[in-house]
């Protein structure tokens, strides 16, 4: 299943609380239960401003869908096409 990471931008989210948080983290989970097994939440980083979100979805029109009903701004919605590390460094073969 595609990738996609979303960049979500929610001002003074770094200092939410963790009931916050976790509410957030609730509100997600039930929306992605409505939506079936086509989309999957794996995690996501907060940041002062911003969450980046990496999910799995059959099609991007999911993630922009769960965001519409859980009232979680998508800003950004792009398609992981390819992932590197430090091991890419190493050996061509390592890129896949």
């Amino acid at each position: 299943m595609p990738r996609f990471v979303i960049e979500r931008n929610v001002p003074g989210v770094g200092a939410a609380s963790t009931a916050a948080l976790q509410a957030m983290a609730q509100k997600s989970c039930g929306v992605l239960r409505e939506l079936g097994p086509d989309i999957q939440w794996i995690h996501s980083y907060v940041a002062d401003d911003k969450i980046y979100c990496v999910y799995h979805a059959a099609r991007e029109e999911l993630i922009r869908e769960h965001a519409r009903r859980g009232g979680f701004r998508a800003n950004e919605v792009a398609r992981v096409v390819l992932t590197i590390d430090p091991t890419t460094a190493e050996s061509q073969a390592a890129v896949a």
